[in-house]
C-alpha cells in the first residue's frame, strides 16, 4: 500500500494487476488507533450493570455474569466488539482478561475472520485465594483451566499466527484476588518465555491500602519485585499509584505503559489517573477503553476526546493533555506498549499498512475544510480527537481493507447483533441475576 498525491501515484499503480487507488480528497488519514485495554466478552453485559462502584460492579454483577457464557458465547461477544472496534478505527487492541467461559479458541476464530489485529492476554488465576480481601470471584469454577501451564500451551500453538497479526499474552490477575507467589510465578514465566504482560494495577481507592497493608509496599514495587514490569507489560488504570514511593521512576526505567482508561475510571467512581504526572515523568501513556458495561462503548474517539479535556479540568489548567498527545496515546504509544512500533502506530515507509481514512461531514464537522489546512484553517489532529467515530470512512489492517464507506466487509453485523441479543438472554437466566440498572430502582 502507497499514500501519496494521485498524480504521484497513477504512473506507478494506474497499469498494476489488482491494484486500486482510493481517493481520499477532503478526507484525513490516520494510523489505525490502538485500544490498550478492552474485555471483548463484556460487549454482551453492556447496560447490565449501572451506577455500582468496582468491588460491587465485579462481584454482584459482572462476575456472576461471565461464569454463565455458553459454549459460543465468547465468539458471538468478540465478534460483536471487533464489529464496534472496526467501525470506529481500531485496527488492534490488548485483550485484558480471556477467561476460560469466554474462551480463548472463540476469540481466536473471531480475530481470524475478521482480519484485526490483537494481543490476547489470557486470565491466569491462582487456585488459592487472598479470602479475607473478600474478591468472590464466580469465574474461580473454572480456576484449573487458568493456569500458567494453559497459557503457555496457547501462547505456543496461537502466537504470531495469522501472518503475525494474533500475538498471546499473560494477563495477570489484581493482588487483590490472588497471592503474591502467583504474582512471582507469572512474572519469572513471561520473562523466562518473552511473554507480555498486562494487569490491573491500583484501579480503585481501596488498592493503595491494601498493597501497604498486605503486602508493605506500593503497586509499583510490588509489580517490580514480581517481576511484572517491562517494555512488553501494560498496567491499565493506575489512578492510585504512589509517586512518593518512586512509582513513576519505576515505569520509566522499566519502560512499562500505563493503558489510561478515562470513561471506566469516572463511570464506576474509581477517580482520575495522575495521567499529567506520568507523561512528565516520562512514563509511556496509551489509551483504552475497559468494557462495555463500565464504558459503554469501544469508541476510541469518544476516549481519546475525554482524556484531552479531563485533565486540564480537574487541575484547572486549560490544554495540559492537548489533542497531539492524545493521538500519539491512542497510535504510536499504544503501538510501543505492544511491542509493534515498528510495525504499526505511525504513517512510515516500511511499516504495516494499518490505516483508517476519516471523512469529516456533517454539520458537526463544520467549518472544517481540508484544502485550508495550511491556510489558517482548523488543525487536523484537532479535528480527528475531537471529533467522531462516524467519520471513519475506511478501515485497512495490514493492507486489507476491513470497512468500507463506513460499512463492514468482513462480517454481517446485522447477523452478529442479533446473535448478541438472543445470547444475552441466556446469560441473564442462566446467573439468575436481576439486571442492575435503573428499571429496577423504581425511578420510572
Amino acid at each position: 500500500m502507497a499514500i501519496g498525491k494521485t498524480s504521484e501515484l497513477l504512473p506507478t499503480f494506474s497499469t498494476t494487476t489488482n491494484s486500486a487507488i482510493i481517493d481520499c480528497a477532503e478526507k484525513i488519514i490516520i494510523p489505525g488507533l490502538i485500544n490498550t485495554h478492552a474485555h471483548l466478552a463484556q460487549s454482551l453485559l453492556r447496560g447490565l450493570a449501572e451506577d455500582l462502584p468496582l468491588h460491587g460492579w465485579l462481584c454482584d454483577a459482572i462476575w456472576p455474569l461471565e461464569a454463565n457464557y455458553d459454549a459460543d458465547d465468547g465468539y458471538i461477544a468478540a465478534k460483536l466488539t471487533i464489529a464496534e472496534m472496526l467501525k470506529t478505527g481500531t485496527t488492534c487492541f490488548l485483550e485484558a482478561m480471556l477467561t476460560y467461559r469466554s474462551g480463548l479458541q472463540n476469540v481466536v476464530r473471531a480475530v481470524e475472520e475478521t482480519g484485526i489485529r490483537a494481543c490476547l492476554g489470557k486470565l491466569i488465576k491462582a487456585t488459592e485465594t487472598n479470602a479475607d480481601l473478600k474478591m468472590q470471584d464466580a469465574r474461580d469454577r473454572d480456576v484449573s483451566s487458568m493456569s500458567i501451564e494453559s497459557a503457555l500451551e496457547a501462547h505456543v500453538k496461537y502466537h504470531g499466527s495469522n501472518d503475525d497479526r494474533l500475538h498471546i499474552w499473560f494477563a495477570a490477575g489484581t493482588p487483590r484476588g490472588s497471592p503474591r507467589a502467583a504474582h512471582f510465578a507469572i512474572g519469572e514465566t513471561a520473562k523466562k518465555n518473552g511473554i507480555g504482560i498486562t494487569m490491573h494495577c491500583a484501579e480503585a481507592p481501596g488498592d493503595l491500602p491494601i498493597y501497604r497493608q498486605y503486602y508493605g509496599c506500593s503497586p509499583l514495587q510490588f509489580c517490580q519485585e514480581a517481576q511484572l514490569v517491562g517494555d512488553r507489560s501494560v498496567f491499565a488504570h493506575v489512578v492510585h499509584p504512589n509517586a512518593g514511593t518512586g512509582d513513576f521512576d519505576i515505569l520509566r526505567e522499566s519502560k512499562s505503559t500505563v493503558s489510561h482508561n478515562p470513561t471506566s475510571n469516572l463511570k464506576l467512581g474509581s477517580g482520575v489517573s495522575p495521567i499529567p504526572d506520568m507523561v512528565a515523568a516520562g512514563v509511556n501513556v496509551a489509551l483504552g477503553t475497559d468494557g462495555a458495561p463500565c464504558n459503554n462503548t469501544y469508541d476510541m474517539f469518544q476516549e481519546m476526546h475525554l482524556a484531552s479535556i479531563l485533565h486540564g479540568g480537574v487541575r484547572e489548567r486549560a490544554g495540559l493533555i492537548n489533542a497531539y498527545q492524545v493521538l500519539e496515546f491512542a497510535t504510536i504509544n499504544g503501538a510501543r506498549a505492544l511491542g509493534l512500533d515498528g510495525d504499526i502506530g505511525s504513517l512510515e515507509i516500511g511499516k504495516k499498512a494499518d490505516i483508517v481514512v476519516l471523512a469529516p461531514r456533517g454539520p458537526e464537522s463544520a467549518p472544517w475544510d481540508s484544502s485550508q489546512i495550511f491556510q489558517g484553517g482548523l488543525d487536523p489532529v484537532t479535528a480527528v480527537v475531537h471529533g467522531s467515530s462516524k467519520y471513519v470512512d475506511a478501515v485497512f489492517v495490514d493492507g486489507h481493507q476491513l470497512l468500507r464507506g463506513s460499512k463492514l466487509i468482513s462480517m454481517d453485523e446485522v447477523e452478529v447483533t442479533e446473535r448478541a441479543k438472543k445470547a444475552v438472554v441466556g446469560i441473564r437466566n442462566r446467573s439468575k441475576l436481576a439486571t442492575r440498572n435503573h428499571m429496577n430502582l423504581n425511578l420510572l
